[in-house]
């Protein structure tokens, strides 16, 4: 095979694969399986130096910008294609629920002591706040219930509300 490489230039490939007994195809596929040449060897040194020196919180489109300063244009898939090959990816900072406690919220007293019947409508309610993250934006709901007959109302606000409801039925 590597014969037949070394003398192509001089010599016809016809003439050549006939002497040495190879079909075209046999030649061919030998030929397409050897070693390469890695062309992106410089840009993933590279690529791992700025992974290291950011200590792996950059990703690819961050590495590409990187690549893109010190003059190496590579598309952003060829970067997120080549940290594949190297087995790195960027670390994702989890967000951790985070409860808000206003400075000036105060825990108001029990005045039901866990008694949820009431005698006569609208003379017991209970209520709570949940926010939803929606887009850019957050969602309050606020449902209330009647414990006289088990109604409930709610509201929704894109802020929190307060104190005074209205109610929808």
């Amino acid at each position: 095979m590597s014969v037949v490489q070394a003398l192509r230039r001089s010599y016809k490939l016809s003439d050549l694969l006939t002497v040495s007994s190879l079909s075209r195809s046999t030649f061919y596929y030998h030929l397409s399986k050897r070693e390469k040449e890695d062309k992106y060897a410089t840009h993933k040194k590279l690529i791992q130096k700025i992974y290291a020196r950011h200590r792996g919180c950059y990703g690819y489109r961050r590495i590409r910008v990187e690549l893109c300063r010190k003059g190496y244009a590579l598309n952003h898939k060829t970067v997120l294609w080549l940290m594949r090959c190297l087995g790195i990816a960027s670390h994702i900072r989890r967000h951790k629920y985070k409860s808000y406690k206003a400075a000036c919220a105060q825990v108001t007293p029990n005045v039901l002591g866990r008694n949820f019947q009431a005698q006569s409508p609208n003379q017991k309610w209970a209520t709570d706040i949940t926010g939803f993250s929606i887009k850019s934006s957050k969602l309050y709901l606020s449902p209330i219930i009647d414990l006289y007959n088990r109604k409930i109302s709610y509201t929704l606000s894109l802020s929190v509300p307060p104190l005074k409801v209205f109610l929808r039925c």
